[in-house]
């Protein structure tokens, strides 16, 4: 097994995570000239010094760096004077920190870190939505060292992840703990929003609500199947992967606390976890406090979103209630939403000989039925986050969270 660790820069990760089998972290800066897969918003923010520390600890424990260079669009600043000379720039100093790799979603990043940067190694980041034997092998053509596969498409189908890794060489990597909707629709919109929250010198100036997240977790709380029909893998299942010649894991979440993510760790290294699913595939609610996140993060916040002349304060407020809504406990003092890990016990032997793409899921009911099984609610936290949640799509979608009133019909 080979894990790669998403890091929050804590350098105590490092250390509690050296004993297992991870071979390197992946982080980036809070913003540059790339952008990522993360708005600035989302993450603590880092510069460039705290990276540079970062990776040289790595190092002295035998763990690599990757830097993400995986925003899905550029902008086409790529194909400017400005933008390459950015991009050059920022790929120096990668490489002169001793960053071992870079993740990229974009095939004409991956010629210039090729043409340029020999030394680096260079990974397809999940974002490249590689999802067919014939994208793992024009990415490889183009030099590609590692393919990291698009979880929401093939994660459970077992056909063409035999099929893929019959087909290339190079390294290929599974995405084991994000939450997404199987198959989403928003996903590629979302990937293209999350990458100019993130870009330096982008006119938004990192001003961003994330209209794809609301609208998935409002999904998830109206119809549980959702927590269920979702792109992770268990823990227990890994061995399932492995069989197929898989050995290449990455592990989320940039924006949690150092002792979630070492659960994370230990969960996946011993291939078994006892207790609530969503400890390890969740990106939000954790009580655990980042390190950063006191009086300095608060005031970073409030700079990204203190936009009167942008948004409409007011309205603005019930998604900052919405997002404090989902932190808080359950009536009875647990988690408000809990997927019992080892009801799921048995889950995937479905998917072992019958995949998803052809089959209507309303007509299926697999996962429904497995929800009912494993998937808690706490009803009166549940009532209180439908209702924000409505409040705040409503304002988003009809215009009113920018003072714009309801759009006419017609």
């Amino acid at each position: 097994m080979r894990l790669s660790l998403a890091t929050n820069f804590d350098d105590a990760l490092l250390e509690r995570v050296a004993p297992y089998p991870v071979r390197e972290v992946f982080g980036k800066l809070s913003s540059d000239a790339a952008g990522g897969g993360r708005s600035s918003l989302q993450l603590s923010h880092i510069g460039r010094r705290r990276v540079k520390e970062h990776v040289a600890a790595a190092r002295r424990l035998g763990i690599g760096f990757n830097y993400l260079l995986n925003a899905s669009c550029l902008d086409n600043l790529e194909f400017t004077r400005s933008g390459q000379k950015a991009l050059r720039k920022l790929l120096d100093w990668i490489s002169s920190i001793g960053a071992e790799s870079v993740t990229v979603a974009s095939p004409f990043l991956l010629r210039i870190v090729k043409a340029c940067y020999p030394a680096l190694r260079v990974r397809v980041s999940v974002f490249a939505g590689v999802d067919h034997v014939r994208k793992a092998r024009m990415w490889e053509d183009m030099g590609a060292d590692c393919v990291m596969l698009d979880s929401l498409l093939v994660n459970r189908e077992f056909e063409l992840l035999r099929a893929i890794r019959r087909s290339v060489r190079c390294e290929l990597q599974l995405m084991l703990n994000n939450s997404c909707l199987q198959s989403c629709a928003m996903s590629p919109y979302h990937m293209n929003t999350l990458a100019h929250a993130s870009q330096s010198g982008h006119h938004t100036r990192g001003f961003f609500i994330d209209w794809c997240f609301l609208r998935c977790t409002a999904m998830k709380l109206k119809d549980p199947v959702h927590y269920i029909r979702s792109e992770w893998i268990r823990p227990e299942d890994l061995h399932h992967y492995e069989a197929l010649g898989y050995d290449s894991f990455k592990v989320t979440e940039r924006g949690v606390p150092t002792d979630v993510l070492v659960r994370r760790v230990e969960a996946y290294s011993r291939r078994t976890y006892e207790g609530n699913l969503l400890d390890l595939v969740q990106a939000f609610g954790f009580r655990e406090v980042r390190g950063d996140e006191g009086g300095r993060g608060f005031f970073r916040r409030l700079r990204h979103l203190f936009r009167p002349f942008t948004v409409r304060l007011s309205r603005l407020w019930r998604v900052k209630r919405l997002a404090e809504e989902r932190g808080l406990l359950g009536s009875a003092g647990d988690p408000p939403v809990v997927v019992d890990n080892r009801a799921l016990d048995g889950f995937i032997e479905r998917f072992l000989h019958t995949g998803c793409k052809d089959v209507d899921c309303d007509s299926c009911r697999y996962c429904h039925r497995w929800a009912e099984k494993a998937v808690r609610i706490d009803p009166a936290w549940k009532a209180r986050c439908e209702a924000l949640s409505d409040e705040v799509l409503a304002d988003m979608e009809t215009g009113r969270m920018w003072g714009l009133g309801k759009a006419p019909a017609g």
